[in-house]
């Protein structure tokens, strides 16, 4: 999708690595990466051709400057607060010219993925200064549609390192529509996963295209 744009906003874009692969792809138009982690910017910006901003998503000032819009990486879970959520959405949109475009995904809550999040599932990969770590969760509570846990950082033999606490909502198909639909945004398609799989019950992922209504 970001090949297809002349201008693309990737909303929550840690390290930059999604826009730094359209870069060397060939994308040659306006390419732009928003985050509230100075440290993933730092990383980010080793390419000075490429627009990086730090900020929310709510907190963004652009207007009508892009084609399209992604928070990959389930970004849009970090907004937890229907107020977080309606803000981010209203300052996207604004960002979006008319008829633009925002792709985004989510776990679906009906696959429940926050039960296999436990220290024996643990997953190997290398941070952002090329050190190889340990990654595990723990679940500490699950309110209604938000689930709240810890991400532990170790090394390969299990010693920690650090350890996170965060939140995230699993909005389903419904409520998402609900929120899209309040911020003026029309629903193009939705899909299991970004390899456009059929969107079921049990699909771990609900992607969304959303469109921009003109005013």
């Amino acid at each position: 999708m970001v090949m297809e744009a002349r201008s693309a906003l990737d909303v929550g874009c840690g390290t930059g690595a999604l826009l730094h692969r359209a870069r060397e792809a060939g994308h040659t138009g306006r390419l732009c990466g928003l985050d509230p982690d100075d440290a993933s910017l730092n990383v980010a910006r080793r390419r000075a051709d490429i627009e990086w901003v730090s900020g929310t998503a709510a907190s963004m000032t652009f207007v009508r400057e892009f084609e399209l819009a992604l928070m990959t990486g389930h970004a849009f879970q970090v907004l937890v607060a229907d107020e977080e959520v309606r803000d981010s959405l209203a300052a996207i949109g604004r960002a979006l010219v008319d008829g633009g475009r925002f792709a985004f995904e989510t776990r679906n809550p009906l696959a429940r993925a926050w039960e296999q999040w436990n220290p024996e599932n643990a997953i190997d990969v290398v941070d952002p200064s090329g050190r190889k770590v340990r990654i595990w969760h723990e679940v500490e509570a699950v309110a209604e549609d938000v689930v709240t846990f810890t991400e532990t950082t170790g090394g390969r033999d299990g010693t920690q390192l650090r350890v996170d606490r965060a939140s995230l909502r699993f909005l389903d198909v419904d409520a998402l529509g609900d929120f899209l639909a309040d911020a003026g945004f029309t629903i193009e398609v939705q899909y299991g996963g970004w390899l456009r799989e059929p969107l079921e019950p049990t699909s771990p992922e609900i992607v969304t295209i959303a469109r921009t209504e003109p005013e």
